[in-house]
C-alpha cells in the first residue's frame, strides 16, 4: 500500500475548486483565490494528513496559511496543511503557438465575467482567416459582450501580427450566471420539490443557489458602482423564457416601494426557480448588478434566490374600529383601491366589517358581497353620491306682497373669506329701489383688525392703504341698517351676503338681522336655465349690462338690480306678480345648475337596496351634469331603507360650518342625516394650505361636529375617506390626478386605510374618551343598524312565456321528423330526449323560444343568422332553427323516402364530406350533414349548466331585432348589457410617462411597470355589450338585480344599459340574449340580391370551391402574379395572412379540415410550437390535430375512453388547467399517442367546434360565390369595407397598386389599424383586378352614396371611396343631387355641403369634367 498519493486536479487555481465560496471570506482580497494555482495534492496516508501545496505571486503569511488550513480541515473532515510556492515568473515565449485553450485561459483570467457568458467549449478558432467564434449561452451574452469587445480583443495574443474576425455562436445552453470574478462553481443544492398540493413554502426557503444571510438594502439606495447586492422586496411580473437546452431563464420585477429593479435568473441544472416564482411573493435575492444592453439600465442577475416574509401590518388594537367610507377603482379616475386587497386586509385586521363607497357609483356591488363570503368580513353596500338641494327657496320668508310695495335692497358685499366668524367686512354696497326706480345708493369701506389677504386684495382691488382711514365696522353696520330699513333684502348667492351680514350685525350690534331674502342666483337658474354658468358677470354679460367694476360691492350691487329689473318683468310676463309667487319657480332650477354637496348612503337592508339603486338610476338617466346628481326631493321620497352620512368636507354640513352658515340654519342641515362624519385634520391640509382657516380652527370645526352629534343624538364617526390602502401607494392617485389636470396631485391628502390606533391618533386632540367614541363606538353603532344585505339575487330569474316547454318540445319533434321521418331513428330520439330533459329541467326552454322566434323573424325578412359559440352543439337548437349546424355524427339522410345512415362518434369529422351515394330503398340523392358535436359541450355533462345562445345577425339587420326583443317583452323588461371601461395598460402608461416628465425624473423599467400596474384598471367610462340585451321577467323590477343608465352617460344613446357588467354580476340570475350584429350575414344578403342565388342552396361539398383553400386555379390567376397560390382572399375565417399560411402549409381537401383549421386559428398554444410541429413532422395529419375542445371528447371516446372522464379532460384541456397523473395514464391506457398528450398539456384555450363549423359554412358559401358570381363578390366585400379603399390608388393602375402595397407591406408591425385595413383591401383589390374586374371612378349622378354597383363596364365605385367623404355627407350628396343637377362646382360645393379637399380629391378622379367652376356662366 502507498504511503501517499500525489494528485494534480483538475482545477487549476484555488477559484475552481467546489466549496471555496466558504472559504474565500478568509482572504483580504477575494481576486487573491483566482490568481492562486494548485501545484498538486498530497495525500499522506501514514500520518493521514492532506497536504495544499499551492503557487501564489504574493507573500503569505504564517496566520493566514493556518487559517486557510484550518477552512480546508473543516471541508475535507481530515487535517490539512498548507505550503505556498512562489508562482512561476516565465512569461510565454515570443514563439508561443496560440491555441484555443491558450486563448480561453487569457478571457478567463483577464474577463472572467465574460468568460461565465461562455458555453463549453467556450471559443473556436480558425487559424486561416483569424476568425474567432465566441460560443455563448444566449442572446444576451452577446448584447453583454458587445460593448467590451474593443478591451476584449486588445489583450487576446495575435497570430502574426494580424487582427481577429470576432464572431458569435449562440448555443442557447443556459450560463451559469455571471460571477463575481473571485469564484466561479454551481451550486450543489437539491432542487425544490414541487408536489400536486405544494405546501406553504416558508420563509427562507432557497430557490436557487445557497441561502442568503445578509441584510438587504432598500433598492432605492442601489447604485451603478455597487457590485454584489442583497435585495428583497416584493415580485411584480414574471416571465419565464425556455432557452433551446431545455432550461429556464426566469424574469422579474422586484419592488420594496423605495424602487423597482429587474432580475434575471438562470436555471442550474439541479435548481429551477422558475416554477416557484409567482407575482405577488416577497423575495431575498443575491447577485451582481449588470448593464443590460437591451434594456439600457442596470439590472441584478441573481445568484441566490429565497422566499422572504412579506412586511405585515396588522392592527393589534383588543377592540377594532369599522371603517365606513372606501373608495375603490370603480370611483372614476380617483380611487386606486382593489377591492380584494382592501377586504383581505380588513378582514386579516380583525375589522368585523367595511363599507365600499364609490363615487356616485356601486358597480363594486357584486364582486364585494363574494369576497366578503371568501374572507368572512361582513360587507356594508353604500355610496358617496352628489346631493343638490332642489328644495331651497327663491325667497325666505316671503311677504305675500307684490314687488313694489315695499322697498328693495339690493346688496353685495367684499370680504376677507368666507367664514364670518373668522373673517372680515372690506366693504358694503347696497342700492335702495321704490317703484321700480333706484332712489339711494349705499357704499363703504371698513377698517378691518388685520392686514388684507394677498389673493383678496388682487380680486377686488381693496388695499391697506384704502382702509386704513375707513370707519370700524359698527359704524358701517349701523348705518346700513339705517339704509335698509323694512326691504326685500336682494343678493346674487343670498345665502352668503345675507349670513355675513347678519353674523356681524349681532355680533357689533347685538341685532338679530331678519329681513326677506330673495336669491338672484337661484332666479337666473329658473328663469334662464339655458345659460351654462349663472356667475354675475356672466349673466350680466348675457343680458347686455355693462360692469364698471366687477368685485367691488357698490358696482355688483348695482349690476345685480339691472338682474333683478329683468327677471321681475318677465314674472309679470308669467303673471307672477309677488314675493311669494317667486317660490314656486323653484322647481324650474336645473338640478344640473345647482351645487353639489356629497353625501354617503348605507343600505340597511334590501329595500334600503332597491332604493339605493333607483337614486343611482334616476342621478344617471335624469340628472347627470358632470357626475350623477340626487335631488333631495328624490332622496327623501326613497331614503326608506337607507343611513344618510354627512360626508367629507364637500358635504353640506362641513361646507356650512366651514362658510360661517348661522347656528339654526347649521343644526337643521344637521339634523337631516342619520349620522355625521369627520376625517383626519391631514385629509383637509389644503383649507389651511388655502389660507380658509388654521390648524386650530380645523380642530374647532370637527369639535363642533362632535357637539352637534350629541346634541342630535346623532353618531358621529371618523372615517379615512380612502382612496388608497397605506401611503406607499399614494404615488399611483398622484399619477392619475396629475393627468387629468389638477395642479395639487403632489399635495394630495394621505387618504390611506388607518388602523385602529392609527386613527385614534389623529382624534387624539378630542380627548381618548371622545376619540374611542368617535373612532371605535360610533362606527359599530351605524353597523349594528345595518342587516344582511345581497346586491343581486342568488336565483336564476328567467322571463316566462306559458307553454314554453312543451312548445319546445313541439317544434323540436317536428322540424325532427320532417328532416328523419316517422318514428324517429334510435339516435335522433336519444339526442333530443338528453337534451329536452336537460333543457326544460332547468328552465332554459324560454331561452331557446326566444332565441328561434328571433331567429325566425330575421329569416322572414330575407337575412340568414349565423350562430357563435357552441349553441351548434344542441341538436333541439338545430331543429328549433336557432342554428345551421347539425351536431349529430355524420350521416346520410335521404329526403324522400327517411332513409337514414349514421357513422360512428368520432369516425368522420363532417358529414358533408361523406362520398356522394344514391338511396338504397328510393334511389335519391342522399342528403348529407351531421358535423359530430357532443351535446356536453354546450350545457355540460350533466346538462345543467346554462346555455350562452349568441347569434351573428347581419350587422344592417340588428337594430331591428333589438327593437323586436324589446317588442316580446314590453318596454322597461329588456336593456342592453352594459360594460365597465378600465383604465387599458397602454393608457396607464401615457400618464406615467408624462408624470415622469413633468416631474424630470430617470426611473428603471421595473418601477415604471410597477407604477402603470398600479394605475391600470381604474375605471375610465362604462359601455354597452355590442349585442347582449339582459331581460328581465314580467314581475320583477330591475331595480332587484341592478341600477341602470346610459351607456358612457350619452343622454343622447338609443338604449339603457345596465349599471352592473353582466358577466360576475347578473350571469345566471337573468336571462342575457346575445344579438350580435355582423358583417357575414350583410354580404350573403348583399350576395342573394345582386345574384338572385338562395345561399341556403349552395352546396357546401361542392370541389371548385373547395380548391380555393389550397390553390388559386379557381381564380383563373398565376400564383406568380397573386404573389401566392390560394384563392381565400376576402374569405371570412380564411383571407388573412395567418390564415393563409396555415392553409399553405395543410393543403386542405375536406370541410372537416377547414373546420379544424378555424379552430386551430382562434386558439391559444394550439396552432404555433403545437399542431404546426406535428404536422410538420408527420407525427399526426390535420385530420388528426386536437383543434376544437369537442375534437378532444370525441377523439377519447372513440378510442374507448369512458365520456364522464373524456369530458373532464376536455374541459382541463380547454381551460388551459394541467392535466393529472391519474389523467395522463387512463389515457395511455387506452393507448392515447405521446404526442397527443404532449400536445394536450401546451393548450390554453380552445375553441368551440360547433361555433368553427358555423364560421366554415358562412365562409364557404361566400367563396363560392367568389368561384361563380365573381362581380357580386367583390362588389359585396368592397361595399362593406368602403372606408378602407382607396379609390385613386386602384384607379392609377395594377403597378401603382403593388407599388403602394409594397410600401406597406414595409412597415411590418409599424402598420397603424388604418393601414392595415387599407392594405387588406387593396389585396383583394389587385386580385380582382388580375380576374380582369374593372373598377369605374365615381359618377356624381349614378354612385350611390355607399354601395359598389355592378355595371357592364365594371365595378362603379361609390361615393364614400372618396377621401374625406363619409357616409353621412355621401347620403347628402345624393339628396342634393336628387333636387336637380348642379350647375357649378360652387353649386356643388354649397349645396352638398363639401370641404375643399373631397373637391380637389373629386377633380382629380375626373368627375367634375364639365363642371363649370363658379354659377356666374349661368347667368347667360
Amino acid at each position: 500500500m502507498a504511503k501517499e498519493y500525489r494528485i494534480v486536479p483538475k482545477a487549476k487555481t484555488l477559484a475552481e475548486l467546489r466549496g471555496i465560496e466558504e472559504i474565500s471570506l478568509f482572504f483580504p482580497e477575494p481576486q487573491g483565490i483566482a490568481e492562486t494555482e494548485i501545484d498538486q495534492i498530497i495525500v499522506d496516508c501514514k500520518t493521514q494528513e492532506v497536504i495544499l501545496r499551492l503557487r501564489a505571486n504574493r507573500v503569505w503569511d504564517e496566520e493566514l496559511r493556518a487559517r486557510l488550513a484550518a477552512q480546508f480541515s473543516g471541508l475535507l473532515k481530515a487535517k490539512c496543511k498548507v505550503e505556498v510556492l512562489p508562482a512561476t515568473t516565465a512569461g510565454p515565449e515570443p514563439t508561443q503557438k496560440v491555441t484555443e485553450e491558450t486563448l480561453s485561459a487569457v478571457l478567463k483570467e483577464s474577463f472572467p465575467a465574460v468568460f461565465a457568458w461562455l458555453a463549453s467549449p467556450p471559443l473556436s478558432l480558425d487559424p486561416e482567416t483569424q476568425r474567432l467564434t465566441l460560443r455563448v449561452n444566449s442572446s444576451l451574452a452577446v448584447d453583454y459582450i458587445r460593448s467590451r469587445e474593443k478591451q476584449l480583443l486588445a489583450c487576446l495574443p495575435q497570430i502574426d501580427d494580424k487582427d481577429y474576425k470576432l464572431t458569435y455562436e449562440i448555443d442557447e445552453e443556459a450560463p451559469e450566471p455571471p460571477a463575481p470574478p473571485e469564484y466561479f462553481y454551481e451550486p450543489t443544492l437539491p432542487a425544490v420539490e414541487t408536489k400536486a398540493v405544494p405546501q406553504e413554502p416558508k420563509a427562507s426557503t432557497v430557490l436557487l443557489g445557497r441561502k442568503i444571510n445578509e441584510e438587504p438594502v432598500p433598492v432605492g439606495e442601489v447604485t451603478t458602482d455597487m457590485e454584489t447586492v442583497v435585495l428583497e422586496g416584493e415580485v411584480l411580473k414574471v416571465e419565464v423564457r425556455t432557452l433551446k437546452s431545455g432550461r429556464n431563464l426566469l424574469l422579474f420585477d422586484l419592488t420594496d416601494y423605495t424602487d423597482s429593479i429587474s432580475v434575471k435568473a438562470f436555471a442550474t441544472t439541479k435548481q429551477d426557480p422558475s416554477a416557484a416564482v409567482e407575482k405577488g411573493m416577497w423575495l431575498r435575492v443575491k447577485g451582481n448588478l449588470q448593464y443590460d444592453e437591451y434594456a439600457k439600465e442596470t439590472i441584478l442577475m441573481a445568484r441566490s434566490i429565497q422566499l422572504a416574509s412579506c412586511p405585515q401590518l396588522s392592527d393589534e388594537a383588543p377592540e377594532k374600529r369599522i371603517e365606513l367610507h372606501l373608495h375603490t377603482k370603480m370611483s372614476a379616475m380617483d380611487s386606486i383601491v382593489e377591492l380584494e386587497k382592501a377586504i383581505k386586509m380588513a378582514a386579516d385586521w380583525g375589522h368585523e366589517a367595511l363599507a365600499v363607497t364609490d363615487h356616485g357609483v356601486v358597480y363594486a356591488f357584486p364582486e364585494a358581497a363574494r369576497l366578503g363570503k371568501k374572507y368572512g368580513i361582513k360587507i356594508i353596500y353604500g355610496m358617496e353620491g352628489y346631493l343638490v338641494n332642489d328644495q331651497e327657496p327663491i325667497v325666505t320668508a316671503a311677504p305675500a306682497c307684490s314687488f313694489d310695495e315695499r322697498p328693495i335692497v339690493v346688496v353685495d358685499i367684499e370680504t376677507t373669506g368666507f367664514n364670518p366668524k373668522w373673517n372680515e367686512l372690506l366693504e358694503i354696497g347696497a342700492v335702495k329701489i321704490v317703484n321700480g326706480v333706484v332712489t339711494e345708493t349705499f357704499t363703504k369701506l371698513i377698517r378691518p383688525k388685520r392686514s388684507i389677504p394677498y389673493k383678496i386684495q388682487q380680486l377686488t382691488g381693496i388695499t391697506d392703504e384704502m382702509v386704513n382711514d375707513a370707519p370700524a365696522p359698527a359704524e358701517v353696520l349701523a348705518e346700513f341698517l339705517t339704509f335698509m330699513g323694512d326691504g326685500i333684502f336682494v343678493a346674487h348667492n343670498a345665502q352668503f351676503d345675507y349670513g355675513f351680514l347678519r353674523e356681524k350685525l349681532n355680533k357689533h350690534l347685538q341685532v338679530d338681522f331678519k329681513p326677506p331674502v330673495a336669491d338672484t342666483l337661484a332666479l337666473s337658474r329658473a328663469l334662464w336655465p339655458q345659460l351654462k354658468s349663472h356667475r354675475l358677470d356672466v349673466v350680466a354679460k348675457e343680458h347686455g349690462i355693462i360692469q364698471e367694476q366687477h368685485h367691488r360691492a357698490g358696482d355688483d350691487a348695482l349690476t345685480t338690480w339691472q338682474i333683478l329689473e329683468k327677471a321681475l318683468a318677465l314674472c309679470k310676463e308669467r303673471s307672477l306678480t309677488s314675493w311669494a309667487d317667486l317660490n314656486t319657480l323653484a322647481h324650474e332650477q336645473r338640478v344640473e345648475n345647482l351645487r353639489t354637496y356629497h353625501i354617503v348612503l348605507l343600505a340597511q337592508n334590501q329595500t334600503g337596496l332597491r332604493n339605493l339603486y333607483r337614486l343611482v338610476s334616476a342621478s344617471h338617466l335624469d340628472h347627470f351634469h358632470r357626475h350623477p346628481r340626487i335631488p333631495r326631493s328624490l332622496l327623501t321620497r326613497y331614503r326608506e331603507g337607507l343611513l344618510v352620512g354627512s360626508a367629507c368636507e364637500a358635504g353640506e354640513l362641513f361646507s356650512a360650518l366651514l362658510n360661517g352658515v348661522e347656528e339654526r340654519k347649521v343644526r337643521e342641515i344637521a339634523a337631516f342625516y342619520d349620522y355625521l362624519e369627520i376625517q383626519p385634520l391631514a385629509n383637509n391640509d389644503f383649507l389651511v394650505r388655502e389660507g380658509r382657516l388654521n390648524r386650530e380652527q380645523l380642530m374647532a370645526l370637527n369639535e363642533k361636529i362632535c357637539r352637534l352629534g350629541a346634541e342630535l343624538n346623532k353618531p358621529v364617526v371618523a372615517t379615512g375617506d380612502v382612496h388608497f390602502l397605506r401611503p406607499k401607494d399614494a404615488i399611483f392617485r398622484q399619477i392619475l390626478l396629475a393627468g387629468q389636470g389638477y395642479d395639487d396631485a403632489d399635495q394630495q391628502p394621505p387618504l390611506y386605510l388607518r388602523t385602529t390606533a392609527e386613527m385614534l391618533a389623529e382624534f387624539a386632540y378630542l380627548g381618548d374618551e371622545l376619540a374611542r367614541q368617535v373612532v371605535i363606538e360610533a362606527p359599530k353603532q351605524v353597523a349594528a343598524q345595518i342587516g344582511e344585505v345581497k346586491p343581486v339575487p342568488d336565483e336564476f330569474h328567467p322571463p316566462y312565456i306559458p307553454g314554453a316547454d312543451e312548445e319546445i318540445r313541439t317544434m323540436a319533434y317536428r322540424q325532427a321528423e320532417e328532416l328523419y321521418g316517422s318514428p324517429l331513428p334510435s339516435i335522433v330520439v336519444e339526442r333530443l330526449e338528453l337534451e329536452l330533459k336537460s333543457i326544460i329541467g332547468h328552465g332554459y326552454a324560454v331561452l331557446y323560444l326566444i332565441a328561434a322566434k328571433l331567429v325566425k323573424k330575421s329569416l322572414d325578412d330575407g337575412y340568414l343568422v349565423g350562430s357563435r359559440g357552441s349553441v351548434g352543439s344542441s341538436f333541439v337548437a338545430t331543429m328549433c332553427g336557432i342554428t345551421e349546424v347539425n351536431p349529430l355524427p355524420a350521416h346520410y339522410r335521404c329526403a324522400k323516402c327517411y332513409h337514414t345512415e349514421f357513422m360512428a362518434t368520432g369516425a368522420i369529422g363532417s358529414g358533408f364530406d361523406l362520398p356522394d351515394k344514391d338511396c338504397p330503398q328510393c334511389g335519391a340523392a342522399l342528403l348529407k350533414d351531421g358535423q359530430d358535436i357532443p351535446f356536453a359541450t354546450f350545457m355540460g355533462f350533466e346538462g345543467d349548466k346554462e346555455p350562452d345562445i349568441d347569434l351573428n345577425f347581419s350587422g344592417d339587420y340588428q337594430p331591428v331585432v333589438l327593437r323586436y326583443t324589446e317588442e316580446l317583452f314590453g318596454k322597461g323588461n329588456v336593456f342592453r348589457a352594459g360594460t365597465i371601461t378600465g383604465l387599458a395598460e397602454k393608457t396607464a402608461f401615457g400618464f406615467v410617462r408624462g408624470y415622469i416628465e413633468d416631474q424630470g425624473l430617470e426611473l428603471r423599467q421595473a418601477e415604471v411597470n410597477r407604477l402603470v400596474q398600479g394605475c391600470t384598471g381604474v375605471r375610465r367610462s362604462s359601455g354597452q355589450h355590442p349585442g347582449g340585451m339582459i331581460v328581465v321577467p314580467e314581475g320583477q323590477e330591475i331595480y332587484n338585480f341592478t341600477p341602470v343608465q346610459y351607456p358612457a352617460n350619452d343622454r343622447t344613446a338609443e338604449w339603457i344599459t345596465t349599471h352592473f357588467d353582466y358577466h360576475g354580476a347578473l350571469e345566471g340570475r337573468l336571462v342575457k340574449l346575445d344579438i350580435l350584429g355582423h358583417d357575414d350575414p350583410t354580404v350573403i344578403r348583399m350576395l342573394q340580391d345582386l345574384t338572385g342565388v338562395d345561399p341556403k342552396t349552395v352546396p357546401l361539398d361542392d370541389p371548385e370551391t373547395m380548391k380555393l383553400f389550397s390553390t388559386a386555379a379557381p381564380l383563373g390567376v398565376s400564383p406568380d402574379d397573386l404573389g401566392f397560390d390560394l384563392g381565400t382572399l376576402g374569405i371570412p375565417e380564411f383571407g388573412t395572412e395567418f390564415a393563409r399560411q396555415m392553409l399553405d402549409e395543410t393543403k386542405p381537401q375536406t370541410f372537416a379540415e377547414l373546420v379544424y383549421i378555424s379552430g386551430l386559428s382562434h386558439g391559444t398554444n394550439v396552432w404555433l410550437g403545437n399542431a404546426q410541429e406535428l404536422i410538420k413532422s408527420k407525427q399526426a395529419t390535420l385530420l388528426e390535430v386536437i383543434s376544437t375542445r369537442d375534437k378532444i371528447m370525441n377523439d377519447l371516446i372513440y378510442r374507448g375512453l369512458p365520456p364522464k372522464a373524456a369530458f373532464t379532460i376536455m374541459e382541463k384541456v380547454r381551460k388551459g388547467r394541467s392535466l393529472d397523473e391519474e389523467d395522463i395514464e387512463l389515457m395511455k391506457e387506452y393507448e392515447v399517442p405521446q404526442w397527443y398528450i404532449d400536445s394536450c398539456l401546451k393548450i390554453r384555450y380552445l375553441f368551440p367546434k360547433a361555433h368553427a363549423v358555423a364560421y366554415v359554412m358562412m365562409g364557404f358559401r361566400i367563396a363560392y360565390f367568389k368561384v361563380y358570381h365573381p362581380e357580386a363578390f367583390y362588389a359585396a366585400f368592397f361595399t362593406i369595407r368602403s372606408t378602407d379603399f382607396d379609390a385613386e390608388m386602384v384607379l392609377g393602375g395594377l403597378e401603382q397598386l403593388k407599388e403602394k402595397m409594397k410600401e406597406l407591406k414595409a412597415k411590418g408591425n409599424e402598420m397603424t389599424a388604418k393601414e392595415k385595413g387599407l392594405y387588406a383591401t387593396m389585396e383583394v383589390a389587385h386580385e380582382a383586378m388580375l380576374r380582369g374586374i374593372r373598377f369605374l371612378p365615381v359618377d356624381l349622378y349614378r354612385s350611390d352614396a355607399a354601395r359598389f354597383l355592378i355595371t357592364p363596364h365594371g365595378l362603379l365605385m361609390p361615393l364614400t371611396t372618396i377621401q374625406g367623404l363619409g357616409e353621412a355627407a355621401a347620403r347628402t350628396l345624393v339628396e342634393a343631387r336628387e333636387e336637380g343637377e348642379f350647375c357649378s362646382v360652387e353649386d356643388l360645393k354649397a349645396r352638398a355641403r363639401l370641404s375643399s379637399s373631397v373637391i380637389d380629391v373629386l377633380s382629380r378622379q375626373g368627375c367634375l369634367k364639365g363642371l363649370p367652376a363658379t354659377n356666374q356662366l349661368t347667368l347667360f
